[in-house]
């Protein structure tokens, strides 16, 4: 239905536009910026088939240099974008503005595959218009529309669409002399929108979500859109220093990135990604944490969505880059985007090539990989309970320092640890510590120090949660020293330079050892639950163990998680040959009750207690401490005097 006004046909819209507009506004655009993204996009578009057509050797009637023009007035609470494109005829306006969701571009690209014969001609891939809705988003910020538009081929007439968004519209013959060929877009600002006339502001959003339109934009006449879209590119022409200076200009981090990867893939989708690993350990707040990590997605060099985390897992959070594909609408809501197939594909893509990229760093530069690990190596771990399918991918790249290690920065991956294994081993043994030396004289350490047995030293509680409930990697389990059994072990012969032990206890001092053991008992009461001779102790005087299973430091992680600050009773293991014990043992000979004999058995249990994680009473082990180192003091004295 439509009527003549003084020139103008005046036309109603072919759907419900109030309710259309209202969809548009409230549920698929979530922010009013978009709205200066979608009409550069158009603009962009409208370029682009210009392009196509001229490359064909179709030329139009008035050269002028391809871009886009945005100039604003406060004042008037103007907008205008003009761009030099293909235009559009009065039919076209009717139906490119008059219907909604029917795309010129999607029109476009159908001539063009009926034409060549392909569902997407290489030579329009750039076009980034599908559903035609991205104009009417206009309306959350404009009060009023003019669209000037005159065609590059035809009779050169140009005419204007004209409307409020409130149900019609009006086509009219155009008599400016602009736009000489293109289309040029008057936006009349709503009051709460004319922060889109202050240049700063529209500067902004450009280059945030068009920062990498293939045209120059420029505003008031200054181009705003400067850097290339560097992932675009072919690899072969990129240099390392452009590599690091694109790295530097949308992170904001002011060193060089470690490495990067610069992805090409045509299927089973197509995209393009340029992803750097940071030169910098990165502080994991959890994934769902929207400032920490993600990955820019672009369509056709349009921001779609920044930090998406559907592109990348959790364990690969340390990734930053751009990821930029022609198979999601620019227009696409976020709710749909969360479930959209094209992304899953691009995830398993990214995830393969990272993991390759990772693979041969780790083979070819280990020095780098070893970097790498030193500040991703915690997140990376993650991926082992995340990611089922690259489980055995993931624990062939991580790295631990060994009992077997020079120092605390020398690191062996499983494999290596496997290959140092002694025959008929079929474990990875691990203990898990705040440092090397601490793990070192962990008392669990000494059958495995006797028997030669390397031991895997995890200096985090999550190495431990990594491999708890893991299963195999390449038929080898993983298990704890704290759990060791004697069978585990007794098919391992003892090294030949281990210290003599000391003397047999006559069958007179076994039974006062016996009742020393009750004795220590005693003295701790409900400390402990029992007091019994080590069978596993050959260095270390005594170690406290649980009978559940469950080591020290996972201990203490569930209880911190739970909140729980209570000390664990557990057993203490004393072992009988230390030179500590066959003091206390003379000690008790003489006297049982002597207070010095119950002053270094809870000394002996403190040891222990600070060896597992845990201190009852600082201020009652720091006054023994204090008490014992007089006592000494004065004997030692006393000796040297005499």
């Amino acid at each position: 239905m439509s009527e003549a006004t003084e020139g103008k046909k005046t036309c109603e819209f072919r759907a419900e536009v109030r309710k259309v507009l209202q969809i548009l506004t409230n549920s698929l655009y979530t922010n009013k910026e978009i709205f200066l993204r979608e009409l550069v996009s158009n603009a962009s578009d409208a370029l682009d088939k210009l392009r196509f057509r001229e490359n064909s050797g179709d030329k139009p009637a008035v050269d002028l240099p391809l871009e886009i023009r945005i100039s604003l007035d406060k004042d008037k609470k103007e907008l205008v974008i003009a761009d030099t494109g293909i235009g559009m005829t009065e039919a076209e306006l009717g139906d490119n503005l008059g219907i909604i969701a029917k795309s010129g571009s999607e029109e476009f690209l159908a001539k063009l595959a009926e034409q060549s014969g392909s569902d997407k001609p290489s030579d329009a891939s750039q076009i980034i218009g599908h559903f035609g809705v991205g104009f009417y988003s206009v309306f959350m910020v404009a009060e009023k529309v003019e669209v000037y538009s005159r065609p590059a081929y035809g009779d050169g007439s140009a005419w204007v669409w004209e409307s409020d968004g409130l149900g019609t519209y009006t086509v009219s013959a155009c008599t400016d002399e602009e736009p000489k060929r293109g289309t040029r877009i008057v936006v009349h600002l709503k009051d709460d929108a004319v922060e889109y006339a202050e240049k700063y502001r529209v500067e902004n959003v450009i280059r945030k979500h068009s920062g990498f339109i293939p045209f120059p934009v420029l505003v008031d006449g200054e181009k705003v859109n400067t850097q290339p879209a560097l992932w675009r590119e072919p690899k072969s022409q990129v240099t390392a220093d452009q590599y690091k200076e694109f790295y530097k200009s949308f992170t904001y981090d002011f060193k060089d990135p470690q490495d990067w990867l610069h992805i090409s893939v045509d299927s089973p989708v197509q995209f393009h990604a340029l992803l750097y690993i940071p030169d910098e350990e990165l502080e994991f707040r959890g994934p769902h944490e929207d400032e920490y990590w993600g990955i820019d997605l672009y369509s056709n060099r349009v921001l779609i969505q920044h930090k998406n985390k559907d592109l990348i897992p959790p364990y690969l959070g340390f990734l930053r880059g751009v990821v930029d594909t022609e198979d999601i609408p620019l227009n696409i809501s976020r709710e749909t985007l969360q479930e959209n197939v094209v992304l899953r594909k691009i995830n398993q893509t990214i995830v393969k090539q990272t993991l390759n990229h990772l693979e041969k760093m780790a083979k070819d530069k280990p020095e780098d990989y070893l970097r790498f690990w030193q500040h991703h190596g915690s997140l990376l771990k993650m991926g082992v309970h995340q990611d089922f399918a690259q489980r055995d991918r993931l624990l062939g790249l991580m790295r631990f320092n060994t009992s077997a290690s020079e120092s605390e920065d020398k690191v062996a991956s499983l494999d290596e640890y496997m290959s140092r294994g002694l025959e008929g081993q079929k474990t990875f043994w691990y203990v898990t510590a705040h440092n090397r030396e601490a793990a070192k004289i962990n008392p669990y350490m000494d059958r495995f120090r006797k028997k030669g047995v390397e031991v895997l030293f995890f200096y985090e509680a999550l190495d431990e949660f990594v491999v708890s409930g893991l299963g195999n990697y390449k038929e080898w389990n993983f298990k704890s020293i704290e759990n060791a059994e004697e069978k585990d072990l007794e098919a391992f012969p003892d090294k030949t330079d281990e210290a003599p032990k000391a003397s047999p206890l006559s069958a007179e001092d076994e039974k006062s050892f016996d009742d020393l053991i009750a004795r220590m008992k005693e003295i701790l009461g409900d400390k402990v639950k029992n007091v019994i001779v080590s069978a596993r102790l050959t260095d270390s005087a005594a170690v406290l163990s649980s009978e559940d299973g469950v080591t020290s430091a996972m201990e203490k992680f569930m209880r911190a998680m739970d909140k729980n600050m209570e000390v664990p009773v557990k057993t203490l293991e004393v072992n009988r040959e230390h030179p500590l014990l066959r003091t206390l043992l003379t000690i008790y000979k003489s006297d049982a009750n002597d207070a010095v004999l119950a002053t270094m058995v809870n000394m002996l249990f403190d040891s222990a207690q600070m060896m597992d994680g845990f201190v009852r009473d600082p201020q009652e082990l720091a006054s023994r401490s204090a008490q014992l180192l007089e006592q000494s003091a004065a004997w030692y004295t006393q000796i040297k005097k005499g």
